[in-house]
């Protein structure tokens, strides 16, 4: 379902755009109005990230809002009803983005079973790998959602070949090695990378780490399918408000 959303979508258009959020920060009302918003500027998919305590994959930005959010009393029930309301009002697909414990605890079947009466088309799991992700898999293909898979620039090709043999939707190609928000040298070697990527997989291929500008976006064009900008919105709304999010994400194109 995911996968045949991007590839029509990309008839249409030379790039998608993904954003992602960290639900609860700076609010749950204000998030609703961030995802309003970037609806509204013309994004074509969401990831909503379940605040944890730990979150290894993400930078100190992201880090600083999953620590707020969870301060602010975010909880696993709270972002799955919040996804509900999302799913029912906007029109495009949301994923869930979390780290493995999140969803163990909560129960893997029934974190699944959630996703799929939400609405929601799959999720990323940044720190589980497919040899330890027997029931999440089983539980995913079983609520007919795509488990998306992560390459980075130290992946070899063997073992891009294994991981999209279990991805759904689209593989998320990770633009350098360290965590989110920092700097992204958008260069020939990154590109050299992207070839790779294709090389390994049929699926669609979306790139994030360090997107922060209309420069970058135009760079993935005809090298991958998606753009992911993460860090770089809450920057957005840490300096200038929920409001500036929609001229930001059209600016983008």
């Amino acid at each position: 379902m995911l996968e045949e959303y991007v590839r029509n979508l990309r008839k249409q258009k030379d790039i998608l755009l993904m954003t992602h959020i960290v639900l609860g920060y700076p609010s749950f009302e204000d998030s609703f109005k961030i995802v309003e918003a970037m609806v509204n500027a013309g994004v074509d998919m969401m990831e909503l990230q379940i605040p944890f305590s730990e979150p290894i994959a993400d930078g100190p930005v992201i880090l600083r809002a999953n620590q707020k959010a969870l301060e602010r009393g975010a909880t696993v029930e709270k972002c799955i009803d919040f996804s509900k309301t999302v799913c029912r009002n906007f029109d495009v697909p949301f994923l869930f983005m979390t780290y493995y414990n999140i969803a163990y605890q909560y129960g893997v079947d029934r974190f699944a079973d959630a996703m799929r009466e939400a609405g929601l088309y799959g999720s990323i799991i940044p720190d589980l790998p497919p040899e330890e992700g027997d029931l999440y898999l089983s539980a995913m293909k079983r609520n007919q959602l795509s488990p998306v898979f992560i390459f980075s620039p130290t992946t070899s090709l063997e073992r891009m070949k294994y991981l999209a043999s279990f991805a759904r939707g689209f593989i998320y190609c990770v633009a350098r090695k360290g965590v989110t928000g920092s700097e992204t040298d958008f260069s020939e070697s990154l590109a050299k990378y992207l070839t790779l990527c294709r090389s390994a997989t049929d699926l669609p291929l979306a790139l994030g780490f360090g997107v922060k500008n209309k420069t970058d976006v135009d760079f993935i064009k005809d090298r991958a399918d998606i753009a992911v900008i993460g860090s770089e919105t809450i920057r957005v709304i840490d300096k200038k408000g929920v409001r500036a999010v929609g001229d930001f994400i059209k600016n983008l194109r």
